[in-house]
C-alpha cells in the first residue's frame, strides 16, 4: 500500500474526471488491535464517519470474512489483501461488493500441492493448524484433497494462538513419522515449531510452513541455510518475470528483505492497480459504477497482464487463478523459488521441488 501510495502520488494522484484533476491518495489507517470485533467497528467508522472514497481489507481470514458483509451493507468496494475465502466462497453470491485478491488453500494451494507429493510417493500426512477460519478452512480442504492422492492424514490438531509449548506435539509428530508435515498457522506457531523441530533432529521429507514461512524473516530467523527445502505457499519471486524484479525490489527498498511476501504481495499490487484503472475509466468515485465495472471488465496491470475476477451469479468474485503465477514455494539458497503451481498457462515455475529436503543443520 506504501509503496502504491508513493508511485500514485509522485505521478499527481488518480485523475477522477467528475472532479476534473488528480486525487492524491491519502489514508487513514487505524490498529484493530487484531480483534475482530474493534476491527468491525473501525471498518464503520471509515465508511460512516471518514467517508472514505477506497476501502482498504483487514489483514487475516477470520477478519475478511468479518468484515465482507459490513461493507456490503454499506455498498463499498472490499478488494481483499490478506486473508483466504474458501468458507467465504458461497457467501459471495450474497456479497457484490466484494472481491478476493489472494490466493487459498482450495484456490488452488493444496491441490497442487498434494498432487506434487503424491507424484514423489508421498504416503501420510501429519497436520497442526491454529484454531480460527484459517486453521479450519486449510485443515478442512486438506482432508479433502490429500485422501484423493492417496495420502492418509496421521493426525489433524488444532491449536490456539496462545499456545506456547510445542515441545510434546513436535515429539508427537516425529514419532508418527510422516512423509510430509503440515503447518497451517500463523507465525506465532510456525516459528516455534520450526525451531522445536530443529532442537529434535524431526526432518521429515517435505515440510510446508503456513503464513510465516513465505516471509523473509523466516529465514531471518533461523538463517537461509537452515531453512532449505521448507515449503510455504508462495505465487512468484524475482524471477518470474522482469516486473515481479522490479515488485520486489521496489518492496525491499522500502521494507527490507524480512518483510517480503512472495505469496500474497505480487497479487496485492494488481489489485491496487485495478482501482486505479476502474476510477480512471468510470471516472468516478461511485461505488456502485465502480462495482459494476470491476466485475465486468479485465485490467491490464503493471505486474499481470491481464487481471479478472470469476464473478458468482450477481455477487463478489475471485481473482482468477490464471493470475497466479504459482502456488508453493520452497526455500533454496536463501530464496522462495516457486516449485508447484498446476498446469494452466499462468505458470511460471523458478526451481525444481526438492523432495526430500535436506536435513536440519545441527543443534
Amino acid at each position: 500500500m506504501q509503496v502504491w501510495q508513493e508511485k500514485i502520488n509522485a505521478e499527481g494522484g488518480i485523475y477522477v474526471e467528475e472532479y476534473g484533476k488528480k486525487l492524491p491518495v491519502e489514508y487513514i489507517i487505524y490498529d484493530d488491535a487484531t480483534d475482530v470485533g474493534t476491527m468491525v467497528r473501525l471498518t464503520e467508522k471509515l465508511i460512516v464517519e471518514d467517508k472514505v472514497d477506497i476501502l482498504f481489507s483487514s489483514c487475516g481470514t477470520a477478519f475478511i470474512s468479518a468484515q465482507a458483509p459490513i461493507a456490503n451493507k454499506y455498498g463499498m468496494v472490499l478488494l481483499t489483501g490478506e486473508g483466504g475465502a474458501t468458507i467465504m466462497r458461497e457467501a459471495l453470491y450474497g456479497l457484490p461488493y466484494v472481491f478476493v485478491n489472494l490466493s487459498f488453500s482450495d484456490h488452488y494451494q493444496l491441490p497442487v500441492f498434494a498432487e506434487m507429493a503424491a507424484a514423489k510417493g508421498a504416503k501420510t500426512a501429519y497436520i497442526i493448524t491454529i484454531a480460527d477460519l484459517h486453521g479450519v478452512e486449510y485443515g478442512g480442504v486438506a482432508a479433502i484433497e490429500f485422501p484423493k492422492y492417496g495420502i492418509d492424514i496421521l493426525a489433524n490438531k488444532s491449536v490456539p494462538i496462545t499456545y506456547t509449548d510445542f515441545s510434546l506435539l513436535v515429539k508427537e509428530a516425529k514419532a508418527a513419522n510422516p512423509d510430509l508435515f503440515c503447518v497451517f498457522a500463523y507465525p506465532p506457531i510456525v516459528l516455534p515449531v520450526t525451531g522445536e523441530m530443529m532442537a529434535i533432529g524431526f526432518n521429515p521429507p517435505a515440510v510446508i510452513m503456513g503464513p510465516g514461512g513465505n516471509f523473509g524473516f523466516y529465514a531471518a530467523t533461523f538463517t537461509p541455510e537452515a531453512v532449505e527445502g521448507v515449503s510455504c505457499f508462495a505465487v512468484a519471486n524475482p524471477k518470474t518475470s522482469p516486473e515481479h524484479e522490479r515488485h520486489f525490489s521496489e518492496l525491499e527498498a522500502m521494507v527490507g528483505f524480512p518483510n517480503l511476501d512472495f505469496w500474497g504481495t505480487p497479487l496485492y499490487e494488481p489489485g491496487c492497480d485495478v482501482w486505479v484503472q476502474a476510477i480512471e475509466a468510470t471516472g468516478t468515485l461511485d461505488q456502485d459504477v465502480l462495482r459494476d465495472y470491476i466485475a465486468t471488465n479485465h485490467f491490464q496491470t503493471r505486474l499481470i497482464d491481464d487481471v479478472y475476477y470469476e464473478m458468482f451469479g450477481s455477487g463478489g468474485g475471485l481473482m482468477v487463478k490464471e493470475t497466479h503465477a504459482g502456488e508453493i514455494g520452497q526455500w533454496q539458497n536463501g530464496m522462495v523459488e516457486i516449485v508447484g503451481g498446476g498446469d494452466w498457462p499462468a505458470t511460471v515455475l523458478t526451481a525444481e521441488w526438492i523432495y526430500p529436503k535436506p536435513p536440519w543443520p545441527t543443534p
